[in-house]
């Protein structure tokens, strides 16, 4: 977030919630800003609740460092199929779906093309579903406009974007010179044709 915006986290807003819980702008916790793995049912009045948040994060990097074994702890809870998307799985997916459109919006486009596309993009800090990314895109959108004139800025604006949420989220950052190869062409070697 911006300076001077309030945080999903902010000690009044999250008083009482798991550790990652956010609350939604109507007071309650909000599923959709909230990644799966933080999303625990409030505890009994009285008793502590117990955060496996690191035991789970600990046991996923035991699994990317040493395989999945016998020896390695067991996997943190996996999210069932039929539940709803939760902040992460959307933000994948709406990352996906404007990375791969932009990969294939037109060199040239005409004035109708670059007009539905703003349109597309000023709809989601007003439709997108978790009203913290909502939010903090339509800042980020007022200090750095989209740029829509061609595919090639197209992409590198929305790199540029996604990047910006990735350092805030403390994720590695993309290289964005490589957006027509991870979402238009893929590798060179020839893997993903």
């Amino acid at each position: 977030m911006t300076s001077g915006t309030p945080s999903p986290t902010d000690a009044k807003a999250s008083k009482g919630l798991p550790p990652g819980m956010v609350m939604g702008p109507d007071g309650k916790p909000c599923k959709i800003c909230t990644a799966f793995r933080n999303w625990k049912p409030a505890a009994p009045s009285g008793q502590k609740q117990k955060t496996n948040r690191n035991a789970a994060i600990a046991g996923t990097m035991a699994t990317l460092a040493y395989g999945a074994s016998s020896d390695s702890p067991p996997d943190p809870p996996s999210r069932p199929d039929n539940c709803p998307p939760d902040v992460e799985q959307l933000g994948r997916a709406t990352w996906t779906f404007l990375h791969t459109t932009a990969a294939y919006y037109p060199d040239k486009p005409s004035p109708t093309q670059r007009a539905n596309m703003l349109n597309l993009l000023h709809s989601l800090p007003i439709l997108y579903p978790c009203s913290w990314c909502a939010l903090h895109l339509g800042q980020e959108m007022k200090v750095h406009p989209p740029d829509v004139s061609n595919r090639v800025r197209l992409s590198r604006w929305l790199c540029e974007r996604h990047n910006d949420v990735n350092v805030r989220l403390g994720k590695e950052v993309f290289d964005c010179a490589k957006t027509d190869e991870r979402w238009k062409d893929g590798p060179p070697d020839g893997s993903c044709d």
